[in-house]
C-alpha cells in the first residue's frame, strides 16, 4: 500500500464510511483504516435509524440498503415492581427503519469502496502524525501513512484525540453502558406476537424497574427474523446504585412479562456491550477541526437521546457527509482556519439545530424521579383505575391516592413543567 493519500479516515462506521464515500465520488484519493476485522464489526446499536438524511446522501437508499423493517408501531412502557403501563402509537407511514448496524456499516463501506476508496481492516491506529503543529497522517505500529487531511471517526472511545490532548479522558458521567441481546424468532412469530404486518417494525422503550430503577432505559427492536432486547444505563449512576451485575438486570427484563412470552422459543444469536455518548453537546469537543483534521460522529458527541427515541446513526453519517463537503470547499488548504467551515456547516444543519433545541434533555435525564418515582406512579394510577372491586374511583381520586406520600403536588408540577418547556 502506498504511503500517502489525499484523505485518511480513521474508523469505518457510518460517519467514516459516509465521509469516504462522498470524498471518493468527488475524486479524492481516500484511505479508511478500521480496527475491526470488517467494517461494522465493532459497532453496536439498538437498531433504529431515521432515513431522510441517508436518502439525501445515497442514491436509491431505500432500494439498496440492508433495511430490515420500517417502524410502524411505537411503545413506551413505565415499569414498576407490580406491573407496567404501556402507551402505544401506530401509523401507516414511517420515517425510520430497523437495521443491523454491522450490516448497514458494511454496506456503507462497500459504497465507499465502489466509489474508489481504499479500506483496510484489522488495523489499529495508535496515534496521529504531527509536524509543525499540524496533523499530517497516522501511525499504526511501525507503519506511517500521510495525507493532506485526516478525519477522526473513531467513535466514543476517543483515544486518539485524548493522546493528541484535544479532549480530556471520558468521565463516567458523560457516557452510558448499553447491553443488547438478539434472539431469532422468525418473521411469522414476530408479526403474530406483536401485531405487525409484513416488513412492519416496532420500536419499544421502557423505563423504571426495567433497569432496576437506575437512570437509563430499556429497548426492544424488531428485525426481519430477530428481535433485539437491551438496556442502557448511565454509567456513573450504575456505579452508584447497581446492586448486581448490569447483565442481571437485562436477564431479569427478559424473564419478566411480557418479554418472556414474546421471546419464547427464541434462539440467542448475538450479545454485546458498548459505551455510548449521552450528554450530546456536553461531550462535544471545543472545536471539531484543527490544522489538518476534522472530527465526526460519536467522537464529536453527535447523539441525541430524547428518552423515547434515540438519534445517532443519521447524525453520524450526515456529519461525515458535511466533513467531506468542507474538505472539498477547503480547496487543498487544510489549515484550521480553512477547515472551520465544517463547523459552520454543522451549525446550519439539522444536527446542531436538534441538539440545541433539546439541550435541556440531559438535565431531565439527571432527574432520578423520572426513573424511579414516576414509573411507579404511572403503574399505581393505572392499577387504581382499572382494578377495583365495587367502587370505581374518579381519575382525580385515583391521582390523589397514588401521589399521596410519594411526591408533593408542587414537585410533580415543577417536573412536568420542566418536561413541557423543552429548550
Amino acid at each position: 500500500m502506498k504511503s500517502r493519500f489525499d484523505v485518511i479516515v480513521v474508523g469505518a462506521g457510518p460517519a467514516g464510511s459516509t465521509a469516504a464515500y462522498t470524498l471518493a465520488k468527488k475524486g479524492f484519493d481516500v484511505l479508511v483504516v478500521e480496527r475491526g476485522r470488517s467494517p461494522g464489526s465493532k459497532t453496536l446499536y439498538g437498531g433504529r435509524v431515521y432515513a431522510k438524511p441517508l436518502k439525501e446522501i445515497y442514491p436509491e437508499f431505500e432500494k439498496k440498503a440492508p433495511i430490515e423493517r420500517w417502524v410502524k408501531k411505537e411503545r413506551m412502557t413505565f415499569m414498576a415492581e407490580g406491573g407496567s403501563l404501556t402507551l402505544e402509537y401506530s401509523s401507516k407511514t414511517s420515517t425510520s427503519f430497523t437495521a443491523y448496524l454491522s450490516k448497514l456499516s458494511e454496506w456503507m463501506a462497500s459504497q465507499a469502496e465502489e466509489a474508489g476508496a481504499v479500506i483496510v481492516t484489522d488495523v489499529r491506529v495508535d496515534s496521529f502524525l504531527k509536524e509543525d503543529g499540524r496533523i499530517t497522517g497516522v501511525r499504526a505500529g511501525q507503519d506511517e501513512v500521510r495525507a493532506g487531511v485526516v478525519i477522526d471517526a473513531e467513535g466514543v472511545n476517543r483515544l486518539l484525540l485524548e493522546r493528541l490532548g484535544w479532549v480530556p479522558k471520558l468521565e463516567k458521567s458523560q457516557v452510558a453502558l448499553g447491553l443488547k441481546e438478539t434472539y431469532r424468532l422468525g418473521s411469522e412469530k414476530i408479526e403474530e406476537r406483536l401485531g405487525l404486518g409484513k416488513k412492519e417494525g416496532m420500536a419499544w422503550f421502557m423505563i423504571g424497574s426495567a433497569t432496576g430503577n437506575i437512570p437509563g432505559g430499556a429497548f426492544l427492536y424488531t428485525y426481519q427474523n430477530t428481535v433485539a432486547l437491551g438496556i442502557v444505563v448511565f454509567l456513573h449512576k450504575a456505579v452508584e446504585h447497581a446492586q448486581q451485575h448490569i447483565f442481571e438486570y437485562l436477564e431479569e427484563l427478559r424473564l419478566s412479562p411480557p418479554f418472556s412470552n414474546l421471546l419464547k422459543d427464541g434462539v440467542l444469536v448475538e450479545y454485546g456491550a458498548h459505551l455510548t455518548p449521552e450528554l450530546g453537546l456536553k461531550l462535544k469537543p471545543p472545536r471539531l477541526y484543527g490544522d489538518g483534521f476534522l472530527i465526526v460522529g460519536d467522537a464529536a458527541g453527535l447523539l441525541l437521546n430524547l428518552g423515547y427515541t434515540v438519534r445517532g446513526v443519521d447524525f453520524a453519517a450526515y456529519s461525515g457527509y458535511l466533513a467531506a463537503q468542507a474538505i472539498e470547499k477547503a480547496g487543498g488548504d487544510y489549515s484550521a482556519r480553512s477547515l472551520s467551515i465544517y463547523e459552520d456547516m454543522l451549525e446550519e444543519s439539522f444536527i446542531m439545530r436538534e441538539l440545541r433545541r433539546h439541550v435541556r434533555v440531559s438535565k431531565l435525564m439527571e432527574n432520578e424521579r423520572f426513573f424511579t418515582t414516576y414509573p411507579e406512579l404511572a403503574f399505581a394510577l393505572a392499577h387504581r383505575l382499572f382494578e377495583f372491586e365495587e367502587t370505581s374511583p374518579t381519575f382525580l381520586e385515583a391521582f390523589r391516592e397514588t401521589t399521596k406520600g410519594r411526591v408533593s403536588k408542587l414537585r410533580l408540577l415543577l417536573d412536568m413543567l420542566e418536561v413541557a418547556r423543552g429548550p
